[in-house]
Formats: structure tokens, C-alpha cells, sequence
């Protein structure tokens, strides 16, 4: 079982150990007179290898047995990165005194010859030109990475570097290693902790506990080109839960058709039994990975598959793709009819969308795909499927993916979208196209088209989106012309303030997108009097060197709104602190106010920077500001590495506004909707609930001083109207959610993974008497977009006090 593996190659190889039951040399302790690392092999598999798979064998020169009972052997890629992780193979057993010891590792898709038969099996794909190899009393995984480090964790029994390795023993790593070269000791076993000294590149000659070389023994792994099906079928492998009840196991002559082959990205290609059993619940098509080898079959080969059954996890919170890995693949006949496909649609496919575990993983629960739609995908996983004209919820991405759903008649938005409503009322009928044939173009559609005739292919699952259909035949997209829409303009007694994400703009960006982005503000939304602008970055947007102004980034846009026929907005922030407030990095996101003040006025109060806290300062006249513009409380833990609130008191035909504008935390680090966590962990919302506090303490600052005070808080708030960030936003009704005022099919400005929701937001406090909101689409919807992220505005007549 493996979690986020990297999947752009596969390398093969071998590797043999002598067992040291010391520490290791000054770096590390004494030499070992008993068990060593005594030959490391990366290469098998590769292309020109002789053997199948790599290997490490450990040797005894001692005079009784060497129990390895609890031990493991580990590999650490030869110059590890942050991120590089010791990987584990477990060992049982022990070397008798003058004996070998074989570890199997992965085999690749090149060599001819079997390893003898191996008296341990990992599943390390290691280098075959660099790593380092340890031998470790227990099964937990080292953390060190660097050879100091290592020589201080006295779990470790002996250690060889290979190649370029930074962890190694002595003045240097063993050097030679190659696809048909392994690093071993000499006959005498010599270990003086020196790699480069105590081992030699030489042909690998992989010897397990019994005394066989290759060829004298068989390797049930590893076990060639059968021609007759072994006992294994693909229900069998796929069971009937998320987990095979063979992961980890290896399989013989599995039968199969072969339904589709994918020759980019994770390369390999799916199978499918022609003679399916009777219970719902165990798959019958699987995916085998064939890492970076393009597969050397075709749709519609008979073919038979052995290798070893892996449940692949894209990430540590996603379910897991059942996979043959290391396959060998004999073909039996070609041409052959494919299964029927499984058709899904709005009859097929289940309301409710997957069973509750408590928050824990769904890994073990029994598929019931008639009641969960997440189990029918799961016990689909590698079958063929075929949807037919269906609705696109989501509009095709840059990486030519576009969502669909099968059941057109749940929760549809006013513009052909699914509204995502609740936690617990989900889209079961939601699924992302992709197309398996790189030689046509991919289709560029928008929400509320339609993906026309037949789509055929097999269900496979990704860490974004989860389920989705692997198209070998792809319908023609109808283009039912999804427009932008265009708000009114405000009237001359009403204010209009307006909400717009911008996508991390800055100076260094293209023209064509402050020129999209400001017609957006100069037509789409009728040239708002006040414009609160989420993801202004500094001047040099992602590059790190201390400069925090925007001065640059905001001329350009707003000289191309005057381009665009809007007025001569001028502008309002705070520059935050270098670093401090998240976002790219480099890049210091802030929020900024655009006012055109041939309509409004900004009300200057200097003191407002980085660190200083704005407030609400009563007076006889009502309230005014302590700064403006300002920020709210940034020294609060709430707003750590995040964006903190502006705001900026403005006057309107004499009459005081504030306005808040707000980019709340980000989504990231919650599980997904479709992951095996179940109900999903959303743990990036205490953040949001921190925030939503702290901005309603401090509207009702101003109301406690004002209660007629006419406040409107905006932005982007990354959460629901249904989500507790909203509960803490409007607490005490100090302000309204202005999304709930529209009907229940209009209440959406953001698509994701085929969703409609609400992530931006426009509340005003109880002074704001009269209003009209909009949502004005004109990005969330389609492929071509300037931002992610719809605008909103709204229209408002300031009164005088009541």
C-alpha cells in the first residue's frame, strides 16, 4: 500500500546486504564481524538488465545465526529532498552463519531472468545509480538525511551508499552501480565502514537463504509469461470493499480484455473480465500501471496479467486505486470484443452519496453501490461505463478535463449548473470527462452546454474530483450559448458597492488580463461607485525581495478600466508586511478599495498601517473611524499568514459608509468530498470562524456606537451561506447575508468540481434598509475566464438616520 508515490518513473533494481549487528563508523561505530549489506541492485527490470527485479541480500560472517525477526531493510533515494521519505520492506527470518539473505524489491517491465526465490518481498522501486541502502532494527522509517544524522540513530545496523549518495559510510559511496551492475563486498565480507572502499561494482549475483542463484530457484513474484489463466480473477483482486484483499500480494495469469490503454502521464492500461460473477459489489475491470514504459497492448487483446496487486492512494486523504503493478503481460489473442458498458444515469445512479464512518475511513465498509453513489464508482473502478447526453456543471479546464452529471434534474442551477446546498445534500450524479485519445482536440465547453450522443470509457479515480470517466469515445459538445451577464447601473441616489477576486493580479501580468478583468468592472458591473478587489498582489507579484507597494499593479488596472469605458477610479490600502500574510509567496496579497470619486468620497484618517488596529470611535454625529483606511485587529492570532480585513469609511451624498473588504483562510488542507475520511474533516474552518468573530466584534463596535451605522462587509469569504464561518460572520444579527435574499437556484458565484456555490459575499448591517444585490456571472461558468471567482454588487439607498 502506497500514498502519493511519484508516478513519472519507474526505476528497477537490486541490492545486497551484509548484516552488522553494531553501530556504524566515527561517523558511525565499530565494523560488524557478523551480519552485513553485501550486494545492492537498482537496476532490474531497467532496459538491458538480465534480471527482473532489484534485490538486496545481506550476508553473515559470524558463527551463529542472525535473527531478523522485527529488523527491515530501508532505501532513501541518493540525494533526498525535503520531501523524501525511507522507505520500508519488513524482514522475518534470520541468516545463518555463513549464509545469504535475499530481499526482492520491484520488478520492471525489461530483464528476462527470475531472481531465486527471495526471502523477503518489498515493493522499493530503487535507482538504479544512486541511493543508500540500511539494514534497521525495527520496522519504523528512519527521518534522517544526511550521513551525520544517520550515524547518530543507533537503529541502524549497517548502511551502504551507492552512486552519488549524500548518506553513505566513510569517505564516499560505492560507485559503479548501473542497470547491469550491482555494488557488492568482496568473498570475505570485509566491512571496515567505509563504502567506497568495502564495495565494488560487479554483474549482480542475487543468492537467497537456500543457496540458489538465478536460475536455480523460482521467484513466485516474478513468475514469467504463463499461457493458461492462473486462479485468480479480477473480482477476486477488486473484493468487496475500497482495499483488495490481495493488496500487496502477487498474482499470476490474471485474464482480462484490455478496455483502454493510457500512453501519458501514469502509463499503463486497463483490463476487464468477460466472464463477470453475480455480485454487484466486486469490480471487474482494474488498471495496470506500467509506470514510464508505454504498454505494449491494444484495446481489445486477450490478454493474461501477472504482477503485484497495490492500492495506490493519490494523497494521504483520498481513496485508493486498485492496480497491478509490475506487471507482465502475456498477450493470447487480439481484436476481441469489449464488454458491454455499465450505462449510469439518472435510474442507476443512487441519491445518497456515501456512507458515514464518523469521520473515520469508509477503507473496510462493505460497498452497498444500490444505496451510495461513491460505492457504485468504487465498484465500477477500471469498467467500462457509458453516460449519454449530459449536462456540463463545470466548464473544461486547462487540463481538458470538464464535468458532467448524470441526473439532470438534481439541483439545477437558473443557468444550467448543480447547486451545491448543503453538507449533507450532495450531487451524486457529478462526474469529470477525460479523454484517453491525445490525437483530437478536447472539447471547450461551458456550463449549461450539453456533452451530445454517447461517452464511453472506464471509471478511474484522481486526487482532484475523485471518480472519473477515462473516455475511449467521447460525445460532440452542443453549445447552448452561455452568456455573461451585465448588471444595471445604479441610479443617481443609490450606492453601488461591488465584490471582485481578482486572481492574483500584478504588474508583471499580461495586458489581456487587466484588460478582461476591467471590463468586468466597467461593463459587466456597470462601473461600481465603491469596488472591493480580493488578491491585489505587490509589483512583482511571486518574486521574493522585500517590495510591498501595488501602486504599480493598480495603475495598470485602472487605466485599462478607463480604457474599457469606466471612470478614473482611485484607490485605498494598507501594505501589509512583508511575508506575513499568505498567499503566493512573494507575491503579499491584499485587499484594496477602488472609488470613483466623482460619486463618492473617501475619508482620509492617517495612522492605518500594517500593525495597527482600526476603531470604531463614537462621536455626537454617530461614528467615524480611528484610521482609515484601516485594519481589524491584525495583531490577532486569526489573521495569521492571512489576509487581514481593510477598512475605509467613505461618504455618499454626506452620508457615512464603511465598508469591510475581507479574503478569509483558504480551503486548503480539508478532506474532500469524495475522499475515504467520511463525513470529511473541514479543519480549515476554525481558522475561518476566528476571522468571521473578529469581523463581527468589530461591526458591532460600530453599531454599539451607531446602530443606524450603514456598514457593508464583503469579499471573499471561502465559505457557504450554510457554514459555521457565516453563523460567527452574522452573529447577534449585526449583519445580513445578502446571498439567501435570491432565489435558491441563483444563490452561486464559484464552480467547483461541477458545484455551484457560494464562496464570495456581500452582508450589510440593519441601517442598510433597501438594496439590490446581483451576482453577475461572467467567470465561475465558463472555460475561458479571467478570474475563478463571479463579482457581486449591491445597489443601496442611503438613508439618513432613523
Amino acid at each position: 500500500m502506497r500514498i502519493s508515490r511519484s508516478r513519472s518513473v519507474l526505476l528497477a533494481g537490486a541490492v545486497a546486504v551484509t548484516l552488522s549487528a553494531t553501530a556504524l563508523p566515527a561517523a558511525f561505530a565499530a565494523p560488524s564481524s557478523t551480519a552485513v549489506i553485501s550486494e545492492v541492485y537498482g537496476g532490474g527490470g531497467n532496459s538491458g538488465a538480465t534480471l527482473t527485479r532489484d534485490f538486496v541480500e545481506l550476508a553473515n560472517s559470524g558463527s551463529a545465526a542472525y535473527d531478523l525477526s522485527g529488523f527491515s531493510v530501508q532505501y532513501l533515494p541518493g540525494a533526498p529532498s525535503a520531501g523524501s521519505l525511507w522507505q520500508v520492506s519488513a524482514l522475518t527470518g534470520s541468516v545463518a552463519p555463513g549464509g545469504r539473505y535475499l530481499v526482492a524489491q520491484a520488478a520492471g517491465t525489461g530483464g528476462t531472468v527470475a531472481l531465486p526465490a527471495p526471502d523477503a518481498t518489498g515493493t522499493v522501486a530503487m535507482s538504479a545509480a544512486s541511493g543508500t541502502i540500511a539494514l534497521v532494527s525495527g520496522t519504523t522509517p528512519l527521518t534522517c538525511k544526511t550521513a551525520a544524522d544517520c550515524a547518530a540513530d543507533t537503529r541502524i545496523v549497517d548502511l551502504v551508499g551507492y552512486g552519488s549518495a549524500v548518506v553513505r559510510e566513510g569517505s564516499g559511496p560505492a560507485t559503479g552501480a548501473s542497470a547491469t551492475a550491482s555494488v557488492a563486498r568482496a568473498a570475505s565480507l570485509s566491512d571496515t565502514d567505509d563504502n567506497a572502499a568495502d564495495l565494488a561494482a560487479a554483474p549482480p549475483t542475487p543468492v537467497n537463504a537456500a543457496g540458489l542463484t538465478s536460475g536455480g530457484g523460482t521467484d513466485p513474484g516474478d513468475p514469467g509469461n504463463p499461457t493458461e489463466p492462473g486462479t485468480v480473477r479480477v473480482h477476486d483482486i477488486q473484493g468487496t470493499t475500497r482495499v483488495s484483499p490481495l493488496d500487496g500480494k502477487a498474482v499470476t495469469g490474471v485474464p482480462g480484455i484490455v478496455t483502454a490503454v493510457r500512453t501519458t502521464g501514469s502509463k499503463g492500461f486497463w483490463i476487464q473480465d468477460a466472464a463477470p460473477d453475480a455480485d454487484p459489489r466486486t469490480g471487474e475491470g482494474v488498471f495496470v500501471y506500467t509506470g514510464s514504459t508505454a504498454p505494449a497492448v491494444a484495446v481489445g487483446d486477450s490478454v493474461l496479467v501477472s504482477g503485484t496487486v497495490d492500492e495506490y492512494y493519490p494523497s494521504a486523504t483520498t481513496q485508493s486505486i486498485t492496480e497491478i503493478t509490475a506487471p507482465r503481460t502475456t498477450v493470447l489473442s487480439s481484436g476481441n470484443a469489449l464488454p458491454a458498458p455499465v450505462v449510469l444515469d439518472a435510474a442507476s445512479v443512487p441519491d445518497a452519496y456515501v456512507p458515514s464512518a464518523g469521520g473515520a475511513s469508509i477503507d473496510a465498509l462493505p460497498l452497498e453501490p444500490s444505496t451510495y453513489a461513491l460505492d457504485l464508482y468504487e465498484s465500477l473502478e477500471g469498467t467500462r461505463v457509458q453516460i449519454a447526453d449530459t449536462r456540463v456543471t463545470g466548464a473544461t479546464t486547462s487540463y481538458d478535463e470538464i464535468w458532467v452529471t448524470v441526473e439532470p434534474k438534481q439541483n439545477p442551477t437558473v443557468r444550467g449548473g448543480t447547486l451545491y446546498s448543503s453538507y449533507t445534500d450532495q450531487n451524486t450524479g457529478r462526474i469529470k470527462v477525460m479523454s484517453l485519445d491525445t490525437t483530437r482536440p478536447f472539447p471547450v465547453g461551458n456550463v449549461g452546454d450539453v456533452l451530445s450522443g454517447t461517452t464511453t470509457g472506464v471509471i478511474d479515480y484522481a486526487s482532484f474530483g475523485g471518480y472519473n470517466l477515462q473516455a475511449t469515445e467521447l460525445g460532440t459538445l452542443t453549445d447552448n450559448h452561455l452568456r455573461r451577464e451585465v448588471t444595471r447601473k445604479q441610479k443617481g441616489g443609490e450606492l453601488a458597492v461591488a465584490t471582485y477576486n481578482v486572481e492574483n493580479l500584478d504588474a508583471l501580468d499580461e495586458q489581456a488580463k487587466f484588460d478582461t478583468l476591467a471590463e468586468g468592472v466597467a461593463v459587466n458591473l456597470s462601473s461600481p461607485d465603491i469596488v472591493s478587489l480580493e488578491e491585489i498582489q505587490d509589483d512583482n507579484g511571486a518574486v521574493s525581495d522585500g517590495t510591498v507597494g501595488s501602486e504599480a499593479t493598480l495603475k495598470r488596472f485602472t487605466d485599462a478600466i478607463v480604457a474599457a469605458g469606466g471612470p478614473r477610479y482611485a484607490w485605498r490600502y494598507v501594505a501589509p508586511q512583508d511575508g506575513q500574510d499568505g498567499g503566493e509567496p512573494g507575491g503579499n496579497i491584499r485587499n484594496v478599495f477602488l472609488f470613483n470619486p466623482h460619486r463618492v468620497s473617501f475619508v482620509d484618517r492617517a495612522g492605518g498601517d500594517a500593525t495597527t488596529a482600526v476603531a470604531a470611535v463614537p462621536t455626537r454625529k454617530g461614528v467615524t473611524l480611528s484610521v482609515s483606511p484601516g485594519r481589524i485587529n491584525p495583531a490577532s492570532e486569526a489573521w495569521s499568514d492571512s489576509r487581514k480585513p481593510l477598512v475605509g469609511e467613505f461618504r455618499f451624498h454626506g452620508k457615512p459608509v464603511f465598508v469591510i473588504g475581507n479574503h478569509f483562510a483558504s480551503k486548503g488542507g480539508d478532506q474532500p468530498l469524495h475522499g475515504r475520511y467520511q463525513e470529511p474533516s473541514r479543519s480549515s474552518e476554525t481558522k475561518r470562524v476566528q476571522q468571521a468573530a473578529e469581523v463581527n466584534t468589530f461591526v458591532k463596535s460600530l453599531l454599539a456606537a451607531d446602530k443606524s451605522a450603514q456598514v457593508v462587509t464583503l469579499g471573499d469569504l471561502n465559505d457557504f451561506a450554510f457554514s459555521p464561518t457565516m453563523s460567527a460572520l452574522t452573529a447577534g444579527k449585526a449583519l445580513k447575508p445578502l446571498i439567501t435574499t435570491l432565489p435558491a437556484n441563483e444563490q452561486y458565484s464559484y464552480v467547483y468540481e461541477g458545484n455551484s456555490q457560494t464562496l464570495d459575499h456581500i452582508l450589510t448591517s440593519p441601517g442598510v434598509r433597501r438594496f439590490d444585490y446581483d451576482v453577475v456571472h461572467i467567470n465561475a461558468e465558463f472555460a475561458d475566464q479571467a478570474s475563478d471567482h463571479d463579482p457581486q454588487i449591491v445597489r443601496i439607498k442611503v438613508d439618513g438616520r432613523r
